[in-house]
């Protein structure tokens, strides 16, 4: 397998930052797909991502209508309000 330039690592680093959750485990999947064996394992550790968002982010790329995006939570989704005694 084939590293990426330091230079490139950077450039793909900022990219990574500016994206949205789904989008980041999307091109993280790309990444190490097109790099073969022991990508997930590079670019795991080079976007600080863990194995299951790689993972995921091919399966959603194989399964889903990517054109079809709505949400990028599920409803009901993230942390619930924080009650307050009064």
């Amino acid at each position: 397998m084939n590293r990426y330039p330091k230079e490139d690592e950077a450039l793909m680093l900022k990219f990574y930052q500016s994206l949205d959750e789904a989008s980041k485990r999307r091109y993280a999947a790309i990444e190490s797909k097109k790099l073969g064996h022991g990508g997930k394992k590079y670019i795991k550790e080079l976007l600080q991502t863990s194995y299951d968002s790689i993972s995921k982010g091919l399966d959603e790329l194989l399964e889903k209508n990517l054109n079809d995006i709505s949400r990028i939570r599920q409803k009901g989704g993230g942390r619930k309000p924080k009650k307050t005694m009064s």
